[in-house]
């Protein structure tokens, strides 16, 4: 890094990044969080490659991939432009989403990187649980981001979004502004923008690090709770014992039914139905995407839409 700008005390509030090792994966929109996070990975080494994803859907999209370039090349480092194609209609955010996760893996993979890093901070936590919260989600929603899943790394969650203006700010590096994120009909703005706001002057404190606090303290719970899930009913791809699944304690035996369903996560309400198939109650239902889990001879198996077609 070509900067000599004093970052330690932003460094030490890095998390995750223990067992990383160089090069990484940056995911790099041109804001400040992924500006900063950029910064800071290479000022712990980690020789990052930013990766500028255009969905395709900004007219902006050129300009924020050339602040990414411009940043690249003040912190002397690699950087790459990918695009996704998304189509037009419902759930266009969420699909995105998902292509944008799906290019960044590749880049990881074609770079032979150990990890991607994302610019989540406690802010984007703070509205993550308040949008779960929204959805009725269980614990594991509560639980908000994970600092790591796999590949991915989250290792800004204990920063505020006016640390990384900070950290841009002494760099001179100059961030990208969505204009996306000043319009109130996306759900998260709203949460972030009048939300928030209005539950942290009620509450008379800044409700961001209570939030994001509480995220990390549910989380541990869940994923213990998941562990012993795994190992009270540990089914194979070609077993899955129906009895021993009814004779959980239901809170394991709704983690175990989720973990073995995988993606895309079943409602509470399929779930139920899952376990009514492991009791013996019907002999199988359907889950949302096609699939449908049967029971036959005290086994249950999920078979795939693709297979039933």
């Amino acid at each position: 890094m070509r900067s000599t700008t004093d970052l330690t005390p932003f460094l030490d509030r890095l998390v995750g990044l223990d067992t990383i090792e160089p090069p990484v994966v940056v995911a790099c929109s041109g804001g400040p969080d992924s500006l900063a996070l950029l910064a800071l990975a290479a000022a712990v080494d980690l020789a990052p490659i930013a990766v500028y994803v255009d969905h395709g859907l900004r007219a902006e999209s050129p300009d924020d991939a050339r602040v990414v370039a411009h940043a690249a090349e003040q912190l002397g480092i690699a950087w790459r432009a990918v695009s996704v194609h998304i189509e037009h209609g419902p759930t266009r955010e969420a699909r995105a989403r998902g292509a944008r996760c799906n290019a960044l893996e590749r880049a990881r993979i074609d770079a032979g990187a150990s990890g991607v890093l994302v610019g989540h901070t406690a802010d984007d936590q703070a509205e993550t649980v308040l949008l779960n919260v929204l959805r009725g989600s269980a614990s594991r929603g509560l639980g908000g981001m994970a600092v790591r899943r796999d590949a991915l790394v989250r290792p800004l969650l204990r920063f505020r979004r006016a640390d990384t203006e900070a950290v841009c700010s002494a760099l001179g590096l100059a961030p990208a502004r969505d204009a996306m994120n000043d319009d109130p009909s996306l759900r998260r703005v709203w949460i972030r923008a009048e939300v928030l706001p209005a539950l942290s002057a009620g509450a008379g404190r800044d409700l961001v690090p209570v939030l994001a606090r509480q995220a990390e303290l549910l989380r541990a719970d869940s994923d213990y709770l998941d562990e012993l899930a795994r190992a009270a009913w540990p089914p194979s791809p070609d077993r899955a014992p129906a009895a021993a699944l009814a004779r959980l304690p239901l809170p394991l035996a709704r983690r175990a039914v989720r973990q073995w369903l995988g993606a895309p996560p079943p409602s509470l309400a399929e779930v139920e139905r899952v376990l009514l198939v492991a009791r013996g109650d019907v002999r199988a239902t359907e889950l949302a995407g096609g699939r449908r889990v049967e029971r036959s001879a005290g086994e249950m198996r999920c078979i795939p839409a693709s297979v039933r077609r």
